[in-house]
């Protein structure tokens, strides 16, 4: 028993196993392994490492926008000129990264809290019953005026029409507004901070640039107008009901190189506002709101009350920086090596399933023993140093009495496989 175990042991640490290999010599089966063997070498070069950039880690970038629009506008309303500067046109207050720039109004001046006649087309009646129950923007007292035969309302006085939207658009000069973008992004993997603000754009180069795709490209500094039309949009058709654009700052980094060579590229998207598409979206187009200024008159509470059409700007940071690392290196190799595994089981497939000589690689391939039960020292009557000794020479005499089984000449599958 000690000896068993002795030697079991002595196996397990001493011994080393290999699979056995077959050498094929077949051109149909050959060409397939390797024209499977090359895709694979094609795919882990050219997808993996090339396309893929497989060798390299990846982070993303945490970021910030600061965002400041420059720019008067003028208009003139039945001969009333009014001049318009940032803090009247942008909403919210300067600095977000979503903000909207106004490019048409309806203003409703001196209103007060009280009652007054509905809009005429809004909800006629002809009695008092008419204007009863019912769900409507405003308050509705339950009375119907007779002279506007219209229903009262208890609302801010007198009541908003925005039935007629300004055409052209009022603010028309908001095109040449410009928009200054300061981003700075940091990678924390990487330990890396970028700006937009790299190196060459420096204040004086600011105070003369404006941004051009193929001029200025790190020009931080746009002109309103190019905004939308870079977007795919037309600026009067836009500003007349509002939409919204969003500029993308597109950092996408490779710090096996200089850092230097990390820069942003900005690209303008038309998210909504195409009047062609209106038809399609009837419910809700164009981009508006309201805004109320409240101030006291012979301490009476009044405002002015603005329904604001505005092109909204969302300004979208995407990052992705990539440096080479050995761990993913060593996966993607590892798991490329892997693939190279598919050429073998297909042309297993092919030999031992579809060849005409099907048969004689299936008996070339598997090698198969008769099991016999192994007799015991004991059963012989013999010390087991001596029974070992035994057997491993009756094993050699055995193996050398044989010929090579991987020959045609030695085994009688050969035979078979020729009949």
């Amino acid at each position: 028993m000690k000896s068993q175990i002795t030697n079991a042991l002595s196996d397990f640490f001493f011994e080393y196993e290999t699979p056995r290999q077959v050498l094929v010599r077949n051109r149909r089966v050959g060409v397939v392994c390797r024209l499977i063997q090359l895709a694979v070498l094609a795919y882990i070069i050219g997808w993996v490492f090339i396309y893929e950039k497989g060798y390299q880690t990846t982070d993303t970038a945490v970021s910030s926008v600061f965002t400041k629009m420059k720019g008067v506008g003028y208009t003139n309303v039945n001969g009333e000129e009014r001049v318009w500067d940032v803090a009247d046109y942008v909403f919210p207050p300067q600095g977000d990264s979503s903000f909207v720039v106004m490019t048409n109004y309806i203003i409703t001046e001196g209103q007060r809290m009280g009652k007054c006649p509905e809009l005429h087309s809004k909800h006629n009646c002809s009695s008092d019953a008419d204007c009863e129950g019912g769900s409507f923007k405003r308050k509705m007292t339950g009375v119907c005026l007779n002279d506007s035969r219209s229903c009262e309302v208890l609302a801010w006085c007198p009541v908003e029409n925005d039935h007629n939207i300004p055409n052209p658009p009022l603010l028309m000069s908001a095109e040449n507004y410009t928009l200054f973008i300061k981003n700075s992004v940091t990678f924390p993997l990487f330990g890396v901070t970028r700006s937009n603000l790299v190196e060459g754009v420096d204040s004086g180069y600011i105070r003369k640039c404006l941004h051009d795709p193929e001029e200025a490209p790190l020009c931080p500094i746009f002109k309103l107008g190019d905004i939308v039309k870079l977007s795919g949009f037309n600026f009067e058709e836009i500003a007349r009901e509002g939409g919204a654009i969003g500029i993308v700052v597109d950092w996408t980094c490779n710090f096996d190189v200089d850092v230097k060579h990390c820069k942003p590229k900005y690209n303008f998207h038309g998210l909504y506002g195409n009047p062609a598409v209106k038809d399609e979206a009837k419910a809700s187009y164009g981009y508006n709101f309201r805004f109320a200024k409240h101030y006291l008159e012979d301490k009476i509470q009044k405002r002015t009350l603005l329904k604001v059409f505005g092109i909204r700007i969302d300004i979208i940071v995407q990052s992705l920086a990539r440096k080479f690392d050995i761990i993913p290196t060593l996966t993607a190799i590892g798991s490329g090596v892997g693939i190279f595994g598919v050429a073998t089981v297909v042309c297993d497939l092919v030999l031992l399933y579809l060849l005409p000589k099907r048969e004689f690689y299936k008996n070339m391939k598997f090698k198969y023993t008769e099991s016999h039960i192994q007799p015991d020292s004991e059963s012989l009557g013999l010390d087991s140093s001596i029974y070992y000794t035994l057997d491993a020479k009756a094993r050699q005499g055995q193996d050398r009495s044989n010929q090579d089984p991987d020959s045609e000449a030695g085994s009688t599958e050969t035979n078979v496989s020729k009949k």
